[in-house]
């Protein structure tokens, strides 16, 4: 049977269809890192705001305790910074998220990429079934041909052969 016209192009479309599978567990590894590091960030400022609550309810004890005004207001700028760190925290969480969407995104891509080149290759393929199942056929027929050939010229051997006895 004749070599498949579109082999090679087969070859290339399943390589790019490898690359992209690649390529896809790598963004969704990527993915999956980023959010770790939103959970690491998320859970910092969920501590950090447990400890602003703890301090903010210490002060209340100690203004309904009659702490004295010098103390408290050490307590307050403490609270100030437990503030700021806090602030800062969910800022570091709300960029991590902008990261993790964006992987997500390149996740999504990569996969839509994937499937279209897998798409692609199978498309390849059917085709390739349909020209080899094509290929057959046309070679039975050639072979039907000449045998076909070879029982006529046969006859006309055996026919020939009994007219000149």
């Amino acid at each position: 049977m004749t070599k498949y016209p579109l082999k090679d192009l087969l070859i290339l479309k399943e390589k790019k269809c490898d690359e992209a599978e690649k390529t896809l567990k790598e963004k969704k590894e990527a993915l999956k890192k980023e959010e770790a590091t939103l959970k690491t960030f998320e859970e910092k400022r969920d501590e950090i705001a447990e400890h602003r609550t703890l301090k903010l309810d210490q002060i209340r004890e100690k203004m309904d305790a009659g702490e004295a005004p010098h103390k408290l207001v050490q307590m307050r700028h403490y609270l100030k910074t437990v503030d700021e760190k806090l602030a800062a925290q969910e800022h570091k969480v709300k960029e991590q998220r902008k990261v993790v969407n964006t992987a997500e995104q390149q996740v999504e891509v990569a996969r839509i990429a994937f499937m279209d080149r897998q798409r692609e290759v199978e498309k390849l393929k059917i085709h390739r079934k349909s020209w080899e199942k094509e290929q057959r056929k046309e070679e039975a027929k050639r072979e039907e041909l000449v045998i076909d050939e070879l029982s006529s010229s046969a006859h006309v051997r055996k026919k020939g052969h009994r007219h000149h006895k």
